[in-house]
């Protein structure tokens, strides 16, 4: 009877282990988004700003915070990335949007849906520039400009 017990016990936990509910796989899924969301992070942390020498961290224009990585399914993530722009009439955050777009797409290395966004009310147009970041038609057909793509590759370069 005690074998029962103890093997119908290991089951059960097994299965509540297996679906979710059991407290350590629970315990272990924000760490997982976090450690998800900092390997973000250090992809685009690096990306140069159009205009000066600075980087995106150094500029606090990307923090920390400012990543947001959601479990979708086992094998897809969600990526929410928020950006602040240095000024409100900033010319450049569609740029900016772009480019971590692109830095993302090529480096991440896990299945990802990506969401960029500026950081609510930090810019005078951040609806507009929403929309355009996140529309892949719009995405696509600035990338096919040889101009703006060659800034773009600039600024996702790695640093030697």
């Amino acid at each position: 009877m005690e074998r029962v017990s103890g093997l119908l016990s290991w089951t059960l936990s097994r299965v509540l282990w297996l679906s979710g509910l059991f407290e350590r796989g629970a315990a272990r899924q924000p760490r997982i988004m976090e450690e998800k969301a900092l390997e973000v992070y250090d992809l685009i942390r690096t990306i140069r700003d159009p205009e000066k020498p600075n980087t995106l961290e150094e500029l606090e224009v990307v923090t920390e915070s400012s990543v947001e990585v959601q479990e979708i399914n086992e094998e897809d993530y969600l990526v929410i990335i928020r950006f602040t722009p240095t000024v409100p009439h900033c010319s450049l955050a569609t740029l900016i949007g772009l480019c971590l777009r692109v830095k993302l797409q090529r480096c991440l290395p896990f299945k990802h849906k990506l969401e960029i966004y500026i950081s609510e009310g930090t810019h005078s147009t951040e609806e507009d520039i929403n929309k355009q970041i996140n529309d892949k038609e719009r995405v696509a057909a600035a990338m096919e400009n040889p101009n703006l793509r060659e800034i773009v590759e600039q600024c996702v370069l790695e640093p030697d």
